[in-house]
């Protein structure tokens, strides 16, 4: 928590914050409880054989099958021990190849596929100080995945094909908790981190974002383009973020950082009414917590069809659809989702729990944020209502009664 230290809070902060972490607990009963017996699987903290080190990724979209073709190149190190095996998350994959890079060529390399668990046989013993580079190409058929619910697809095509009217064509990712290896194969746990380079290779009509910089667009004379996003700091596998369509782009900034708004045209005018409070509230964090906004820049994008409220992609924060006029915006003078998921770029992007069961910490402490924030702009009356309401939506579902909660 860095320099924000409990003894420094206020009375009603701690309040706050505890009464978010116990929220918290009853409302995400998909990872942590169940509605008529106790958990029976313990998340713990998963065994680290191998880390990642960087990921660089080569990605094309097939719209009518809805597919992406990818290549991808993953640098990893033993944790601890020597060790000549790997094995990546990969969901319901196509795997074409699986190569060691040396020396710039390419050797095969045995692996076995059960469509989620990828097994690699590497070419011998690596010991905990020797780097390796493994090379995949592959095809990710996320809406062929079996078993499955629709926000557990990793990347979601909108309106591919064009067929809906009135609707944009979209490509976007969901990656919280596990959905990143079914567009990618990683090692996907939050105990992981790994710098990235992202190539998308789109429409050339479109706009891409990811996480980090836009490093380099290439025409490539075919109605196409390439676009190369880098991410420079490590960051968790769940927090990779792509999205691509056709959006406006509103560029704000904080102490010289971009700060930028991913809007679809006829929501685009509104860009301030939507995310104005955004340089104000990360230059409040910064200060509350003594750390400085930890990334190189800060873009939030609006998605359409979104299977979330919304995600805390490092450095590009992904929300469901916005409101296309200002009457849209009078009937309420604050919205804490904004601060909510800027607050998980320091709790959850910069620290990041260590397993899903420790994902309310991750939750509460962004809960935390949106308490602060309301106290900060609008006054404690403000912060109290918000906690009252949060506590009256939970108390009045009746089916939380029937949680229960198993050993942590």
């Amino acid at each position: 928590m860095s320099r924000l230290k409990i003894k420094d809070m206020k009375k009603n902060q701690i309040t706050a914050l505890f009464s978010c972490i116990l929220l918290v607990f009853g409302m995400l009963n998909p990872l942590i409880a169940q509605e008529t017996k106790p958990l029976n699987t313990y998340r713990e903290t998963p065994a680290k054989i191998n880390d990642l080190v960087h990921t660089k990724l080569d990605v094309h979209f097939d719209y009518k099958k809805r597919y992406l073709y990818g290549k991808e190149w993953v640098t990893l190190i033993p944790h601890f021990y020597s060790t000549d095996t790997l094995r990546l998350d990969a969901k319901g994959m196509d795997i074409h190849n699986v190569s060691i890079v040396k020396n710039g060529k390419n050797t095969a390399l045995k692996f076995t596929y059960d469509s989620l668990s990828l097994n690699i046989k590497l070419d011998k013993v690596h010991d905990r100080t020797e780097k390796y580079t493994i090379y995949i190409a592959y095809t990710a058929k996320p809406e062929e995945l079996k078993n499955v619910t629709n926000d557990q697809h990793g990347i979601y095509f909108v309106n591919p094909d064009s067929s809906e009217k009135n609707k944009p064509v979209q490509i976007w990712t969901q990656g919280e908790p596990e959905g990143s290896s079914a567009w990618f194969p990683t090692i996907d746990h939050p105990n992981q981190k790994t710098t990235e380079e992202i190539s998308m290779t789109v429409p050339a009509k479109y706009v891409t974002l990811s996480n980090g910089r836009l490093a380099s667009q290439k025409n490539n004379g075919n109605g196409t383009r390439t676009d190369t996003w880098k991410m420079e700091l490590p960051h968790a596998p769940y927090l990779f973020m792509m999205a691509v369509g056709d959006f406006r782009i509103y560029k704000d900034s904080w102490r010289g950082k971009e700060v930028s708004y991913y809007l679809e045209p006829a929501s685009a005018p509104f860009a301030k009414e939507i995310f104005e409070d955004t340089p104000e509230a990360i230059d409040f964090f910064s200060k509350v917590t003594g750390v400085d906004f930890p990334w190189n820049k800060y873009s939030e994008i609006a998605v359409r069809d979104y299977v979330s409220g919304a995600m805390e992609n490092t450095t590009a924060t992904m929300f469901g659809e916005q409101g296309k006029n200002k009457r849209e915006f009078a009937d309420q003078y604050y919205g804490s989702g904004i601060e909510h998921e800027l607050f998980h770029q320091w709790f959850g992007d910069y620290v990041t729990a260590e397993s899903w069961s420790n994902l309310t910490l991750n939750e509460s402490f962004a809960d935390f944020g949106e308490i602060i924030w309301l106290e900060h702009k609008y006054g404690k009356d403000a912060a109290d209502e918000h906690i009252q309401n949060g506590l009256q939506g939970y108390l009045n579902n009746l089916e939380n009664a029937k949680k229960t909660f198993g050993k942590f």
